[in-house]
């Protein structure tokens, strides 16, 4: 039987669903604006999948990581996703002896981050399953606020300073975290700490600098 795994995302969901976000709260609510039409396009190919399973008896089906992040990741100053900003942005202030580093919004908005390592774990696990569910979420299942981030940033590269806040900036959504008990009843588990997974992901920005490698 052909196999084949789509990759969507949380962004999927709606943007006021209970949190953690269990699968079948999908089209329940309206999507989250500033994403609206990635979120369409990957709910376009997680129905397309669905639908060719249905139809035709292909073992196509989904699924939906959370925020991602480690080796190759998107460190550009204005279009990087929150960690790999904040490990560009903590590094420049420990270079340049800065004294603090500011993070947009109060810092208590909550997400949930997942290492890449995990997440293809999760797909390897998938394409082993007899009969996977049509779409599953992929995560950790533990969230934790922006400043709690950003101080395990600080920390990993060394920042004597402070965090300062930017209140001018948005906060976002105040949380996001994907119910991960379907996976885990499944037999697969998120295994990389967040503490762990960071310091790997500046070991990677470090040797990028070093190659030229990193994308700035």
């Amino acid at each position: 039987m052909k196999r084949f795994v789509n990759l969507g995302s949380s962004c999927i969901y709606p943007r006021a669903c209970p949190q953690p976000i269990q699968e079948d709260y999908l089209l329940t609510g309206p999507l989250e604006k500033t994403n609206e039409a990635y979120a369409l396009a990957k709910i376009a190919g997680l129905e397309m999948c669905r639908h060719y399973r249905n139809q035709y008896g292909v073992l196509y089906y989904s699924a939906m990581p959370t925020n991602l992040y480690g080796p190759g990741d998107n460190y550009h100053q204005e279009n990087s996703h929150v960690l790999p900003a904040l490990i560009r942005r903590f590094h420049v202030a420990k270079e340049s002896g800065a004294k603090e580093v500011t993070i947009w919004g109060t810092g208590n908005p909550r997400r949930e981050l997942m290492h890449v390592d995990d997440l293809a774990d999760g797909v390897l696990f998938l394409l082993r399953l007899e009969n996977p569910p049509d779409w599953v979420n992929l995560g950790t299942g533990v969230d934790h606020s922006i400043l709690e981030i950003a101080d395990l940033v600080k920390g990993v590269i060394g920042f004597d300073g402070e965090i300062t806040h930017d209140l001018t900036k948005p906060d976002g959504m105040p949380v996001k975290r994907l119910d991960v008990s379907l996976a885990n009843s499944l037999g697969w588990n998120a295994k990389i700490k967040l503490e762990n997974g960071i310091s790997s992901a500046y070991e990677d920005f470090l040797s990028g600098l070093e190659s030229g490698s990193t994308r700035l």
